[in-house]
């Protein structure tokens, strides 16, 4: 059973999945990263969502910047989607998304794999603070 995160985010992210499983039935599997992407913009915004591409996350040290992250599509301001085309999801990728959650400070993740049949899906959360 997932997490609820609020009813309005819990919808969102179920509009994001659709998007994507919309895009896999269409597409299928085996393209580029690219393709996926340009596909999910354009899903996401003919279901009355706003996405971007390509958002910059800041990094920082110390207050200082370091580096800077792109996040495949940020939805609504809201969610951090990641993209990928690979033999299978696993703590690299995870950590990747919990990351951007990090420096964005945005509250959820979704991590798409279009690399088989089925497509795969994981939502990731931000990692907790200590109190």
């Amino acid at each position: 059973m997932k997490a609820s995160l609020g009813p309005a985010l819990d919808g969102l992210t179920e509009r994001v999945i659709g998007a994507a499983f919309a895009v896999h039935r269409t597409l299928g599997h085996g393209f580029a990263e690219s393709v996926y992407k340009k596909a999910m913009l354009r899903e996401c915004q003919e279901i009355g969502l706003n996405a971007a591409s390509e958002v910059p996350f800041q990094v920082l040290y110390r207050g200082e910047k370091v580096g800077t992250y792109f996040s495949d599509i940020v939805v609504d301001n809201q969610v951090v989607v990641e993209l990928k085309v690979c033999e299978s999801i696993g703590q690299p990728q995870i950590r990747q998304v919990v990351n951007y959650l990090r420096v964005s400070q945005l509250p959820i993740g979704l991590l798409f794999n279009f690399a088989e049949p089925s497509l795969t899906v994981r939502r990731v959360l931000p990692p907790q603070k200590n109190p």
